[in-house]
């Protein structure tokens, strides 16, 4: 599947990809089989999307667009904004995770991660829950001046940390607490102690490319890979 434009998010409900980029923001849908491309959803937002999301449960799509995160149904007939802007004035929603439970948001411009006070040099770009209700957050340590992967509990305390500085990855987690990582041209596997398991996509797999965004569907085990230059790459990844 190709964008024209920076991709900046993806994910699946069912048997649709919607795919978002850096833009104006309008949702783009495609046959997860065919891959044909479907009618777009027109969001009348005068923000830029910077990611998507799915709750398979409810059968919406959020989107943020860096000022508000709206909710879509899944064809686009009933559009909401769903988070204002004036919920604060320093949260700016930016990435997105979905559980089955609640919505996660991070934003760029605070180091507060879905009500959750993280320490002051921790700046947060993506995270996601773990079965156990720990978060997994992609982020860049304003103190050692890198980015890393970490884990947090429910009050913002570290509990432990990948041991690789890496480019600020989009992360993704299955039912077992394996954590996808999408960083420098590759997908890596940790398991659910951030100990790295396996490469699971290489450099030639993704053209050399470099990956921004993922889509886990743990179910059919397929993992979808939003790439630089807007492609989506689909591939079949093991479950465990």
């Amino acid at each position: 599947m190709s964008v024209v434009g920076k991709l900046t998010g993806v994910t699946q409900l069912h048997d649709i990809i919607y795919i978002v980029c850096a833009g104006p923001l309008s949702i783009l849908r495609f046959n997860s089989t065919t891959h044909q491309q479907l009618t777009n959803i027109a969001v009348n937002s005068s923000g830029f999307a910077s990611d998507i999301v799915a709750c398979q449960q409810t059968s919406l799509i959020y989107v943020s667009d860096m000022g508000s995160i709206w909710r879509v149904s899944a064809v686009g007939e009933d559009k909401k904004r769903w988070l204002p802007k004036s919920l604060s004035d320093t949260f700016h929603p930016s990435r997105l995770s979905v559980t089955s439970t609640r919505l996660l948001v991070t934003s760029y411009r605070t180091n507060e991660l879905r009500r959750v006070q993280l320490p002051d040099y921790i700046e947060p770009v993506h995270a996601v829950e773990s079965p156990t209700g720990t978060f997994i957050i992609s982020q860049h340590n304003v103190q050692l001046k890198k980015n890393q992967l970490i884990e947090v509990n429910t009050a913002g305390q570290e509990l432990r940390q990948f041991n690789r500085s890496l480019a600020t990855p989009h992360i993704a987690v299955d039912s077992h607490g394996n954590i996808l990582v999408a960083v420098n041209r590759r997908i890596l596997l940790l398991d659910n102690h951030l100990s790295l398991r396996r490469l699971i996509i290489d450099e030639h797999q993704l053209d050399y490319e470099q990956p921004l965004c993922l889509c886990y569907m743990e179910q059919s085990g397929q993992l979808l890979v939003g790439l630089f230059f807007g492609q989506v790459a689909v591939f079949d990844v093991l479950r465990h």
